[in-house]
């Protein structure tokens, strides 16, 4: 594991490398927070990242969640992806239930216009589906900012399964990165 400390040492390069991938095929979150070094712990790191998404355009919040590959597919997969859906079963879907998850995945794709994100971690087949079936139901304003909130999440976990605070950096210019 890599600690805070660490991260803050990074090249800007180096840095984007490491964490470019947090927030689904989107480097250039990473790439922009980079210069708000250092960070004290890794939830100030993370926060930092939500703070720059959330005053981005709706456009770049859109891409963002386009990014993210639908719940229950076999293609188009990042490796940290897969790994999420595996460890929630949904590489074990039944015939069936596959044809159940695609038929939602498009029903709901054709509502909103955009994949249906939730941070699998903690949930199985079932839940997800029943999560599925009960978003769908949502306008689309406020399934958008639920997408985005959950994109929140996985970032989250993503980071932490890779960031300690071990060695946190304090510093006086960490008190005014967000203001």
């Amino acid at each position: 594991m890599i600690t805070i400390k660490d991260v803050n040492e990074f090249s800007q390069s180096e840095f984007v490398a490491l964490l470019g991938w947090i927030f689904e095929d989107t480097p250039w979150i990473a790439d922009k927070v980079w210069e708000l070094r250092p960070f004290p712990s890794i939830q100030f790191l993370h926060r930092s990242m939500v703070k720059l998404v959330e005053k981005s355009s709706k456009e770049e919040k859109f891409a963002l969640i386009l990014a993210h590959p639908d719940l229950g597919t076999k293609i188009k997969l990042s490796t940290s992806s897969k790994f999420e859906q595996q460890q929630a079963g949904l590489d074990q879907l039944s015939p069936n239930e596959y044809k159940r998850f695609l038929a939602l995945n498009n029903k709901y794709i054709k509502k909103f216009g955009f994949p249906f994100v939730l941070a699998v971690r903690g949930h199985n087949k079932d839940s997800i589906y029943d999560s599925m079936k009960r978003r769908v139901k949502n306008k689309e304003e406020q399934e958008f900012e639920t997408a985005m909130e959950e994109i929140y999440k996985i970032s989250w976990f993503r980071l932490r399964d890779i960031v300690t605070n071990e060695g946190s950096y304090n510093h006086e210019r960490s008190n005014n990165v967000l203001r």
